[in-house]
């Protein structure tokens, strides 16, 4: 609890009972004194709430969490409205605080909650809290792509590097004040990064933290030029440059083989000429750099395209914020040096094909640790929310629903771990033969749980559920963004159809019942 600032006065509950009229309204809130008299014409929520007996006058606690969150009551506008407190009592109730952990059960993974234990973690939060969380906020309702300023404090603590897993993209950087050696980055600490960066609970700003940079690096990383690397990486890495993945048309979605976009040798051989259209690109609004998938002569191609002439993005409306940049793309007769081709020419499907297992591995993070903030915001709901005359958590087919909610997001977690063990365990091309399978499955399963979390915490919270203000503010945009991660990385039944076949690859042929 703050210090109490000395120009507030203090009260007995009888003195603040006098002040109950229409002309002199006072009202107590966990244990502090309001005056709502000049503030009741312009209460969003008209004047009769503030003049009901219970309320004015009262302590109005219970009247008010049951409408509001905590935070209104830490805008600069509400905390000029109170005048004092109640003599002998303090403050109990708090709302979220930067950098803490969360004692709401089921909120954290176990390997964070007290007197649990875990083989694997070390902790990592205040930095996401510091730097991203108010800005995320805001720019997730207003479309703005994420500030500069956020990308730069990002790269003073190399977490764009960080966020691409570890390899020796990190060699020679100090991560995060030197809280892990490059040498020692492994897939928990990257599992822990992204897990970290979903708790803003924004997103489309999410994405737009350079989530294109995610799936576009690595194909730069790993099979493009000495010289070509050398020349863009670091710009990207330190977030003065920008980058974004350009495979997907409306042409074709999951079916990678079905792409249109072309490119031609120039006369003299030195240049690629691009021509065709890419859809829902994301971070493509401000990219610098675009990894392009093209059909050639031999087959299928990844060229690294800078913006240019001839190239032209422009904004989709989708269901997500605007922030996250999220593009449609025209090429035409975009001419781009032979040396920027990834990989080898007609080799472009083994280049797509080669972060996809990554790519998911992110998104099941992510999916995860978005459940888990969705079981806290109802866990709290059901315990302050009052219905029938007794708490909500009181009616068994909501006790029934948080039962389900809680399984699933604890079956998606320990799942992820146990394949993040095996990831840092294993070889890429282990990884390639043995978790492509189990990381299709594992998205699959991760976003058909979300959606159906979605689905139950809106029932929870009813109107508040579909509502994008106010108590429900969270539940209303986690329903209305997570149908994007059952069709990112790969719809939910190709990637599920992609795990049975891979499964029954490795059957063995001498087996029988």
């Amino acid at each position: 609890m703050s210090l109490q600032s000395p120009h507030l006065k203090e009260f007995t509950r009888d003195e603040v009972a006098e002040h109950c009229r229409i002309d002199d309204l006072w009202i107590i809130i966990d244990a502090k004194v309001y005056d709502l008299t000049k503030f009741k014409a312009f209460h969003p929520g008209g004047l009769s709430v503030l003049l009901d007996e219970d309320v004015a006058g009262c302590d109005a606690t219970e009247a008010f969490y049951s409408l509001h969150r905590h935070e209104v009551l830490e805008k600069p506008q509400t905390k000029k409205l109170q005048i004092g407190t109640i003599r002998g009592e303090t403050s109990k109730l708090h709302g979220r605080i930067p950098g803490a952990l969360s004692l709401v059960p089921y909120a954290e993974p176990n390997w964070l909650a007290p007197e649990y234990h875990s083989a694997y973690y070390s902790e990592v939060r205040r930095f996401i809290d510091d730097v991203l969380y108010d800005e995320a906020q805001v720019r997730e309702e207003s479309g703005e792509r994420p500030s500069q300023a956020v990308f730069d404090k990002m790269a003073e603590a190399n977490m764009h590097a960080m966020r691409l897993g570890p390899g020796k993209h990190l060699a020679g950087r100090k991560l995060l004040n030197g809280i892990v050696k490059p040498e020692e980055f492994d897939y928990f600490h990257e599992l822990i990064l992204m897990q970290e960066f979903s708790r803003i609970s924004t997103r489309g700003y999410g994405d737009g933290v350079v989530a294109g940079m995610l799936i576009g690096a690595p194909p730069l990383i790993n099979f493009g030029s000495a010289e070509l690397k050398k020349r863009i990486l670091p710009d990207v890495l330190d977030g003065k440059k920008f980058i974004c993945l350009a495979i997907t048309e409306a042409h074709a979605g999951s079916d990678v083989m079905g792409l249109k976009t072309t490119a031609v040798k120039s006369d003299n051989g030195k240049h690629w000429i691009i021509n065709g259209t890419k859809k829902w690109i994301t971070n493509g609004t401000f990219a610098d750099y675009f990894v392009v998938g093209c059909k050639t002569e031999d087959g299928f191609t990844v060229i690294l395209v800078e913006r240019g002439d001839g190239l032209n993005t422009r904004p989709i409306k989708t269901t997500y914020s605007a922030s996250a940049g999220t593009a449609y793309i025209t090429f035409e007769d975009v001419q781009v040096p032979v040396g920027n081709t990834l990989g080898e020419e007609g080799g472009g499907i083994f280049v797509m094909l080669s972060n996809f297992n990554h790519e998911r591995f992110i998104m099941c993070c992510s999916s995860a640790r978005t459940q888990r903030l969705v079981v806290e915001e109802c866990l709290k709901w059901v315990t302050q929310r009052e219905a029938f005359g007794k708490p909500l958590h009181a009616q068994a087919v909501i006790r029934s629903k948080l039962a389900a909610m809680i399984s699933r997001a604890e079956s998606c977690q320990h799942w992820l771990e146990n394949i993040t063990y095996q990831m840092c365990n294993m070889s890429y091309k282990q990884q390639s033969r043995l978790l492509a399978g189990q990381l299709a499955l594992l998205k699959s399963h991760s976003t058909r749980c979300a959606q159906d979390t979605a689905r139950d915490a809106v029932q929870v919270f009813g109107g508040r559920g579909v509502t994008k203000t106010g108590m429900g503010k969270f539940i209303e945009h986690y329903h209305r963004v997570v149908p994007f991660d059952a069709l990112l990385g790969g719809a939910e039944d190709v990637l599920s159809d992609l795990g049975v076949r891979q499964a029954l690859r490795q059957m063995p042929k001498d087996t029988r019942l």
